[in-house]
């Protein structure tokens, strides 16, 4: 992956991660959840091609927290 689309899924994961945090704020459920989501996903991508574990572990155990809430939204 080259350097400018590197920095682009980062702002792109950037601005899903806090638009996920304003909707839980404003308690858009489950909007808040499927947009952070999205987020540490491409944050945790970022981190295994930069091969950062800081960012691999960060978004790499929010990935399931998520998964727990798109289970309880969808059951």
């Amino acid at each position: 992956m080259n350097y400018v689309s590197m920095n682009q899924l980062k702002w792109l994961s950037t601005g899903l991660v806090l638009a996920g945090i304003l909707l839980t704020n404003l308690n858009y459920y489950p909007l808040n959840i499927f947009t952070h989501g999205l987020g540490a996903i491409g944050w945790a991508i970022a981190g295994y091609i930069a091969k950062d574990r800081a960012l691999m572990t960060n978004f790499g155990f929010q990935i399931p927290l998520f998964a727990i809430g798109y289970f309880y939204y969808f059951t």
